[in-house]
């Protein structure tokens, strides 16, 4: 994905798919489990080929006022469109956690709220048809896409968990005073996403800021014991 989108070869991609009558846009729907990079390899993969990133938050483009959030989303690829000619490289539109928008189209109902949301996507599947730029979407939650927006994506890429060997490494390159053991027995011993694992690291310089002391070893192992709210120990009821 990062190679089609280095310039020679998105515009000698444009204009093959463009000869042949097929949508030229580049779409890519990003999903996996939370933390694991998805909005940060978008952001990488713009820094490594000069391309600026417009993000749109989700959550307010879905207004309170009936109707006006079909007119924020057309606006938003209405703007797009025109910022992306006065660039002089194609930006990329990133909707970030794009759950709320591509989930599953709900029933017709009486209810303005599934009356509203129905009409967002149909606007946002028409953009997507014929649409010509670079369009990236997020989601947690990609068993709940609507089967009309599985054709729109041209890349579909699942993020996982890493595995152990990786999470050592994570754990290596975020607290390089630990040893190779210790990052070892942290990746075999918590079920951590990368973003877990900087949540950790957060909690270190915290308290190293407050208390004025370093952080070894077993003062990390109960940060990432406190980590999880879900709890290993315990009587299950029921």
């Amino acid at each position: 994905l990062k190679s089609v989108l280095k310039q020679e070869n998105f515009e000698e991609t444009q204009r093959r798919l463009q000869n042949k009558a097929l949508p030229k846009g580049v779409t890519a729907l990003l999903h996996g489990l939370p933390g694991t990079g998805k909005t940060e390899s978008v952001y990488q993969i713009a820094k490594q080929t000069g391309r600026e990133v417009v993000k749109v938050d989700i959550s307010q483009s879905k207004s309170a006022w009936l109707g006006e959030s079909e007119k924020i989303i057309k606006r938003i690829f209405t703007d797009y469109k025109e910022y992306a000619k006065e660039c002089a490289i194609t930006p990329i539109l990133l909707f970030n956690e794009a759950d709320a928008i591509i989930s599953k189209r709900k029933e017709i109902t009486n209810s303005n709220v599934s009356q509203t949301e129905n009409a967002i996507q149909n606007i946002i599947l028409e953009e997507l048809e014929n649409f010509d730029g670079i369009f990236f979407a997020t989601t947690n939650l990609a068993k709940n896409l609507d089967v009309a927006f599985e054709r729109r994506f041209l890349f579909k890429i699942e993020f996982l968990k890493p595995d152990s060997f990786v999470k050592a490494r994570i754990w290596q390159s975020k607290l390089p005073e630990l040893t190779e053991t210790e990052c070892r027995t942290l990746a075999a011993s918590f079920d951590f996403s990368g973003g877990q694992i900087d949540n950790i690291v957060r909690k270190k310089e915290i308290h190293e800021i407050i208390y004025g002391e370093s952080v070894g070893i077993d003062v990390v192992t109960d940060f990432c014991k406190s980590e999880s709210l879900q709890k290993n120990s315990g009587t299950r009821i029921g």
